[in-house]
């Protein structure tokens, strides 16, 4: 395969011919339509193939840059008359085959809404199995798929001095890094994803990366970063057998080895108030939760310091589920290769008597002094709507969680507290009752977390308009319910703490 050249005049010529024909997302769906464009992102090339009769610049680039089809010399010459087609088999974008020039990389646009605002960038990467036709290469560099945008939408937003892209891949997560860090360094074990992601970031005129090459924490050794965002390759991929190892999601180790790699070696490569976060799998072995091994993870050794740390677990895949599922990732498809794969895959997890794989996100923070926060929970339902991210979410529920730690149980007392305008109440009644035998608090964004109401919780709620203090709601509602005061102040206290930590409640 040829290699990728960074040269910035080729570079500026193909950004001003993509900017020229209108290659983004919101041109190309009025292009082939709203179904296309679904089937698209289901793997599915024919619909788009089928709306492309034409030879105008962008169905040329379309089907050159996103669907992986040869297209005319004399065609692609048109499409990019400031690049042309030497340029485009310079930059490693394609070769030359008889009279057709064969594409040898994918460009899209990745369109995204942060906190910063609208952004798109054109974002290159290898030709996927759509276009391929087979299994994919062991090194193949991934665009921007599901768990990168899950990633980038978790990204806190806060301005920082420093971050660290660990396991760049294409660089996706290094470009949203700078939008709100002066600098950031990516690194990669792979020589190929950083030529790529050099590529993206010169593509899109970002200058506040820089790259380095090597395995984990090993190209930062000695250094601290304000904020720490990783997509490892964290997929538990078999040691056994002849099974493919693809460099973008398979990280060398056994099980679930490289992301408690990653955990551990959070706590030497933060600043004070730095934050960690990444993307990970871990096993279920024997009848042991996977959560008392992160614990243990978790436990920082006597030299190094220990992290607040917030575990959010969003699924679980028995093991055969999960071998399945992986194995189709790489380009196989159901068949004696399939079935021999997956043997080998179920003989891996029998080693360790693996029973099942949970998939979460990881937030970790060194603290200035003791650690405070330590949250392992389980959330499998539909995420809330978060117009830019759940990133801000995360960082307002971690500077509620820093506030309240603060307080003692009078000052909290002495607190005035709001609900949060995303908050909404559920009542269900049996038909004719008076009273509700099912109250439910709901949240319309964070993780569209459902939180269930006794009679005084949902009182407390409702009385929350910032007028009274936590102490004076507390103290009405027991003389209304005919409760001891101190003892329903220390049934509700709890419940109202975590209300505030997980944005329910604002003071």
């Amino acid at each position: 395969m040829t290699g990728v050249v960074i040269d910035p005049v080729l570079i500026d010529r193909l950004r001003g011919d993509l900017s020229a024909a209108r290659f983004g997302d919101e041109a190309l769906t009025a292009l082939w339509g709203t179904d296309a464009a679904a089937a698209l992102r289901r793997g599915q090339r024919v619909p788009a193939l089928r709306a492309l009769r034409a030879a105008d610049p962008l169905s040329v680039l379309a089907q050159f840059l996103m669907l992986g089809v040869a297209v005319p010399r004399h065609e692609l010459a048109a499409a990019l008359p400031s690049l042309g087609v030497d340029g485009a088999i310079a930059l490693g974008l394609a070769e030359a085959e008889a009279h057709l020039v064969v594409p040898l990389l994918e460009l899209r646009q990745h369109s995204f809404v942060d906190s910063h605002g609208v952004g798109a960038w054109w974002i290159v990467s290898d030709l996927g199995e759509t276009a391929t036709g087979g299994p994919l290469r062991e090194d193949h560099v991934l665009g921007v798929g599901g768990a990168s945008s899950t990633l980038s939408a978790l990204m806190i937003p806060l301005p920082v001095d420093t971050a660290l892209d660990l396991g760049t891949g294409c660089g996706i997560q290094a470009l949203h890094a700078s939008r709100h860090a002066r600098r950031v360094v990516a690194t990669d074990i792979s020589e190929r994803a950083l030529d790529l992601a050099r590529l993206n970031a010169a593509l899109n005129g970002v200058t506040n990366i820089e790259f380095r090459l090597g395995s984990l924490f090993e190209p930062v050794a000695g250094e601290r970063f304000d904020h720490i965002v990783s997509n490892p390759p964290f997929v538990i991929t078999p040691r056994l057998g002849d099974v493919p190892v693809y460099e973008y999601r398979d990280g060398g180790m056994v099980g679930d080895e490289l992301v408690e790699a990653v955990i551990r070696g959070a706590a030497g490569h933060l600043t004070v108030g730095g934050v960690a976060q990444l993307l990970g799998n871990w096993e279920y072995r024997g009848n042991t939760s996977a959560f008392e091994r992160i614990t243990g993870w978790l436990d920082a050794p006597p030299e190094a310091e220990p992290l607040d740390a917030w575990i959010i677990e969003r699924e679980v895949q028995d093991a055969a589920l999960y071998a399945e599922t992986w194995i189709r990732d790489g380009g196989t498809t159901p068949g004696r290769k399939f079935d021999d794969l997956l043997d080998v895959w179920l003989d891996d997890f029998a080693t360790r008597d693996v029973r099942s794989v949970g998939f979460g996100y990881v937030t970790l923070r060194r603290p200035a002094s003791a650690p405070t926060l330590h949250r392992l929970e389980r959330l499998s339902g539909p995420l809330g709507h978060n117009p830019t991210g759940l990133g801000a979410h995360l960082a307002d529920c971690l500077a509620a969680h820093d506030w309240q730690s603060t307080l003692t149980s009078d000052d909290f007392g002495r607190a005035r507290l709001i609900v949060a305008g995303d908050v909404t109440e559920e009542r269900h009644y049996w038909p004719g009752a008076v009273d509700p035998t099912v109250m439910t608090l709901r949240q319309g964004g964070g993780f569209g977390r459902s939180v269930p109401l006794g009679t005084a919780l949902a009182a407390f709620v409702g009385a929350c308009d910032g007028d009274l203090s936590v102490a004076a709601i507390v103290a009405a509602l027991a003389d209304l319910l005919d409760a001891d005061e101190r003892a329903l102040r220390a049934e509700l206290d709890p419940r109202i703490r975590d209300l505030a930590a997980t944005g329910f409640l604002a003071p």
